[in-house]
């Protein structure tokens, strides 16, 4: 039922989402964010996998930075503008494959078979079941070579609320506010699409024994959060846009600013698998 309620949703999104992350300062603050801890973490170059990525934005990233890609996403409208999009940018070659399917089966790839994963812009957000959302971690994860980098990023909890009280205080007072406090799961009657919004710790503990290393947690938006006004007039100001620039790359990896931030990224790494030392004869 949720993975319909998405489909759908984003099928009426697909312009609007490709539009999203580049449309004002503060939206790309999200997407350069994100570029920042790729450019940090990913190879030198290889094969990539943009798990859940839309109509393809970071997929369009990654293939001018070098990298093969492949796309994956659960709206074919939004791969049929992906295709659109990739063809007319000149990025055939790099974009190896435009698949339909879902982050939770994974099973169209082998083991171990991409240098790097993405999986950004909140995809794992809207798989509600929790066992699903362990799942798509575990495929996620699965993938990836020993060694590769893992980059998710999920909706917060925090922000949500504040977001209503700043947006749409009358929200307060329906029925699914309560619930989506509580819990983090929105049923998506209204608005948006059904979501789970994640606390910070609740998404750190989602890779308690998977084979990965934790490398960094970031809130994209950081303590620019919910000021876009702000945030765009100053951006007009080169040098003040700069100074705040640095300030927000000095403070998203702070653990209170993680978690009231719109979006949180964890970056991973896959582990290496433990050798086996025989005894000797």
């Amino acid at each position: 039922m949720s993975e319909t309620l998405v489909k759908h949703f984003y099928t009426t999104q697909v312009s609007k989402e490709w539009r999203r992350l580049v449309k004002d300062p503060y939206h790309r603050l999200e997407l350069e964010t994100t570029l920042h801890f790729l450019e940090k973490y990913l190879p030198q170059g290889g094969l990539v996998l943009d798990a859940g990525g839309g109509p393809g934005r970071y997929t369009h990233e990654l293939a001018r930075r070098g990298f093969d890609v492949v796309l994956l996403d659960l709206t074919p409208a939004n791969l049929a503008f992906a295709r659109r999009q990739i063809k007319k940018a000149g990025i055939q070659k790099q974009v190896k494959d435009v698949a339909e399917g879902s982050i939770v089966d994974l099973s169209r790839f082998g083991d171990n078979t991409f240098d790097a994963v993405v999986c950004t812009g909140g995809p794992l957000s809207h798989v509600l079941n929790p066992q699903d959302r362990e799942r798509a971690i575990s495929e996620l994860i699965r993938v990836a070579k020993p060694g590769a980098p893992v980059f998710i990023s999920v909706m917060s909890r925090l922000s949500v609320l504040i977001y209503d009280l700043y947006t749409a205080p009358e929200a307060i007072g329906l029925a699914h506010f309560k619930p989506m406090r509580d819990t983090g799961d929105y049923d998506g009657k209204s608005m948006f699409t059904c979501c789970h919004f994640f606390l910070p710790e609740e998404f750190r503990a989602a890779f308690d024994g998977q084979p990965v290393e934790v490398l960094e947690m970031a809130g994209l938006e950081g303590i620019s959060s919910h000021q876009s006004l702000a945030l765009n007039k100053l951006s007009k100001d080169e040098k003040l846009w700069a100074i705040w620039k640095e300030t927000h790359y000095k403070t998203c990896t702070h653990p209170s600013v993680v978690g009231i931030s719109e979006h949180i990224l964890l970056v991973c790494q896959k582990k290496e698998p433990k050798c086996l030392h025989l005894p000797s004869v």
